[in-house]
Order: structure tokens, then C-alpha cells, then sequence
């Protein structure tokens, strides 16, 4: 019986080689800009180390199935012995009289040993196309990484811009909160001394409780942004670092092209896209095999002998062979073979059309999702500046005693919360230009980034790149 796993230990274990492999990263010097982060995520994500460890099992996978259309070669000795001499009485055939002493030709103790190869062209035909095969399973394995690491790319991406707005704004939340609940305190005072109108401070405390809620509300999800960018990074939830608050930009990003011109786009760089493909390559190399199965197998043999005997006359010899066989019903198999593998090449035209739709349906919801985003980015950064104005023209009113306080807060807490709006909506642009580009299946590693990089240097390449995105776009391709 096996021992028992202790979960205890292993537990402790695994928690430290965390704790190891997040030691030997590089540790946080400064402030983390964006393309940082994604650089980070890029190198220390865990996700995209298993999709990477993925690719390189298949590529060794890939390796040693090539070796199998080598010959076989095998060595090989052997010791013999007895406990008496091995031979014969020879009997005459004129007198018919038979002989006292025997003759042998073999010693009691002998040696012997061989070097044999041989090489069978019907393995050496499947073998090659296994081999074909394992490469298209490489391939596959590649596209698998590359769709792992555009998603954590446009993950980064939306949790670096809340996590961003976290930063802005959770300073101010908290002093908004404080005076939301110093106003609703002042408010319950008054309810209870009847000097003000029961209905407008009813009002006026349910409007600081919703916006008090709101205000609790955004504090969680930005505060959860942060550390699911953290986590995005390899880095501990507990780790304490600091963001680049990029200035805010009234410029939006141009759609890449029309939709017809994008679906062309997608059908032609999307992962799936190219793993449907590669699929479709292992079952038509299956076919290939069925019919390697289906021919005669030749094989040759070649030895070269040795064998202490001294009674030999030769000791030393070279032996070949070669052989025909074939295996009848095999050719019975092969069209009910062939049947199945059409089969499945119908199941799988089926599947690229179903992951044609699914490819078109995504390019045209993410420009969709785009184009209203932008709009509604616009509305609310006009929001945000009415909201400014309308609270520092409350301000001097206030100090004018034209306003009382509660309006005051209220409208601190309003500007607080239009300037969080504006924030979330610029993260979501953001999110939404990067899942345009990932719709069409266009990411960052024509760069050929390397994990064994410097982290500055992907920075840098990954900063230039998304830059001028515009520049290093391939060409669309015409819609007919």
C-alpha cells in the first residue's frame, strides 16, 4: 500500500514555494505604471508560467517522438554454461561400429554477445506521422498560451485603471463618508428637536444614506481591484504598493476599421481560429495512418555477432535478414476507418462554422460595446464638469449662508461620486479597447517577448508598442 499523502505538510510546503518563488522576483522599486504591470503580469503570472511550462512539454513530447523513426538498435551479451561437454558418438556406416570417445564442438563456458539493428519501414512511415501530429499538438499548445496571456493582458488592463481610480479617489471617499455621517447625525438631531420640516429631513437623511451606500459600494470594488491587480502580478495580497496616476485624457481611440474588415481580421489571428486548424491537420495525418496501417511492413535486420566458443571456426560474424509481412485484416479495416475520420471531419467543418458565428457574434459585440462606451465616457465626463462648477458654486454659497451644510455635503459627496463615475468610465473604455483588439486576436507577441528579460526592458517594448498600436497593426484585410 502506498503512504498515506500528508496534506498537513504539503500544505506548508506548497505555501512556502510560493513564498520562494515570489522572493525571486524583481521586487517593487517604485511607483507601477501600466505597461509595468502588464510586463509583470507578462513574466510572474502563474497562469501564463503553466501555459508556457505547457507549450515546452509539448515541444519535448515532440522531440522524442522523432526519435522513433530512428532503427532500433540493440546490444546485448550473454554468459552459458554446463555442467559437462555437449557433443556426439559418431557410429560407421561400413562396420557400424560406434565410437568410444564423443566429439564435441562447444566449451563447458562461453561468451557470447551482439550489436543488432533493424529498422521496419511501416514504423518509420507512422512514426513520421505521429511525429507530424505532436507538432500540430505544439502548435495548438502555443495558441493556448497565447490566448491565456491576451486575456491576463486585458484583465491588467481593467484592474490597473480601477485600481487607478482607487487611488484617485479613496482618500476623498473617506472624507466624503466622514461628513456623510456627520450631516446624518446633525440631521437626526434636528428630527428629534422638530425644528426643521420631518419630511425634508427625512428626505435629506435618505439621500445621505444612499449616497453614504454608493460611497461603501465603490470603496469595495475599488478596494478589490488593487488586489486583483496584485494578484495578476504574482504579488501578495498583503503587499503594499503604489500606482502611476496617469493624467486623464480627452482623447478616445479610433476603431481599427469596419466590421467586415475586423471579422476577416479575426477569423485570421484569433488562437481558436488556429487551433481549429491545427486540428483539423491531426485528423487528416490520422487518415494518413490509417493508411500506413493498411500496407505491407518491410523489415531488415542487421548483427554483428561475437562468441568465445573456441571450437568455432568463425567467432566473429555478420548476419542480415529482411522480412515481408502484412497483416490481412487490415485492409477490412481500412474503409470502416475511413468512414469514422470523414465522420469526424464533418463534426469538425461543423464546429469552425459554429466558431466562425461565435468569432463574428464577439468582434461585433466588442465594437459595439466600444462605440458605447465612448459615447457614454463623453456624457459623463460633461457630467463631471458640471458637477465640478455646481459644486464650487456651492461652495461660495455656502460661505455666502445662502446653502446650509447638508446641501453642502451633498453636493461634496455628488462631485466625489461624478469624479469616481468619470473614472470607472475611462476604465471601461480602456477594457473595451483592449477587448477590441483581443477580439480580433491581435496581441503583443510579435514583440517576441522574452521572460528571461529584464523587467524594464518588456516595459519599455510593451509602452512603445501599445503606443503606436495604430503603426504595428498588420494590414486588415478587404471585405469582398
Amino acid at each position: 500500500m502506498p503512504a498515506p499523502v500528508n496534506h498537513d505538510q504539503r500544505a506548508v510546503n506548497t505555501f512556502q514555494r510560493l513564498r520562494d518563488t515570489i522572493t525571486r522576483e524583481e521586487p517593487v522599486n517604485g511607483p507601477i505604471s501600466l505597461y509595468e504591470a502588464m510586463a509583470r503580469a507578462i513574466k510572474y503570472n502563474l497562469d501564463a508560467r503553466i501555459e508556457a511550462m505547457d507549450e515546452a512539454l509539448k515541444l519535448k513530447q515532440l522531440d522524442l517522438r522523432r526519435l522513433d523513426m530512428l532503427p532500433d538498435l540493440v546490444a546485448q551479451s550473454g554468459f552459458a554454461g554446463r555442467d559437462n561437454d555437449a557433443g556426439a558418438r559418431s557410429r560407421s556406416l561400413l562396420s557400424g561400429k560406434q565410437s568410444l570417445e564423443p566429439s564435441t564442438s562447444s566449451e563447458r563456458r562461453s561468451t557470447n554477445g551482439e550489436i543488432r539493428a533493424s529498422w521496419d519501414v511501416l514504423d518509420f512511415g507512422m512514426a513520421y506521422v505521429r511525429s507530424l501530429q505532436q507538432s500540430s499538438e505544439a502548435r495548438i499548445a502555443a495558441e493556448r498560451r497565447r490566448k491565456v496571456m491576451t486575456r491576463i493582458v486585458e484583465d491588467v488592463r481593467t484592474a490597473y485603471w480601477r485600481a487607478v481610480s482607487a487611488d484617485r479617489t479613496f482618500k476623498r471617499l473617506s472624507q466624503v463618508e466622514g461628513l456623510a455621517l456627520k450631516a446624518l447625525a446633525q440631521a437626526e438631531a434636528l428630527e428629534s428637536r422638530r425644528v426643521a420640516s420631518p419630511l425634508a429631513v427625512l428626505a435629506f437623511q435618505r439621500d445621505l444614506l444612499g449616497v453614504q451606500a454608493e460611497v461603501q459600494k465603490l470603496q469595495r470594488e475599488l478596494t478589490l481591484a488593487k488586489n486583483q491587480l496584485a494578484a495578476l502580478m504574482n504579488l501578495t495580497p498583503e503587499t503594499s504598493y503604489q500606482l502611476v496616476l496617469p493624467d486623464r485624457t480627452d482623447v478616445v481611440p479610433e476603431l481599427p476599421g469596419s466590421a467586415n474588415e475586423m471579422v476577416l481580421t479575426a477569423l485570421r489571428f484569433r488562437p481558436e481560429m488556429h487551433e481549429a486548424g491545427h486540428r483539423r491537420q491531426i485528423t487528416e495525418l490520422e487518415d494518413r495512418a490509417s493508411l500506413l496501417r493498411s500496407l505491407p511492413s518491410v523489415k531488415a535486420v542487421l548483427g554483428l555477432n561475437h562468441d568465445s566458443n573456441q571450437f568455432l571456426y568463425n567467432k566473429d560474424w555478420l548476419d542480415f535478414s529482411a522480412r515481408v509481412s502484412w497483416s490481412v485484416m487490415s485492409v477490412f479495416r481500412r474503409p470502416r476507418e475511413k468512414a469514422v475520420l470523414l465522420a469526424e471531419l464533418d463534426v469538425q467543418d461543423q464546429r469552425d462554422l459554429a466558431l466562425t458565428m461565435a468569432v463574428m457574434t464577439q468582434v461585433h459585440v466588442a465594437r459595439v460595446r466600444f462605440v458605447r462606451l465612448a459615447q457614454e465616457l463623453t456624457v459623463v465626463r460633461q457630467s463631471n464638469g458640471v458637477q465640478a462648477r455646481l459644486t464650487e458654486t456651492s461652495r461660495g454659497a455656502f460661505k455666502a449662508r445662502a446653502i446650509s451644510q447638508q446641501n453642502l455635503v451633498r453636493e461634496e459627496m455628488n462631485a466625489v461620486l461624478a469624479e469616481v463615475r468619470y473614472d470607472n468610465a475611462y476604465a471601461d473604455l480602456q477594457n473595451a479597447y483592449a477587448n477590441l483588439y483581443a477580439s480580433m486576436g491581435l496581441d503583443n507577441f510579435d514583440l517576441k517577448l522574452d521572460s528571461s528579460e529584464p523587467l524594464s526592458e518588456m516595459t519599455d517594448k510593451l509602452e512603445e508598442h501599445w503606443t503606436d498600436r495604430a503603426l504595428s497593426l498588420p494590414p486588415l484585410p478587404k471585405a469582398s
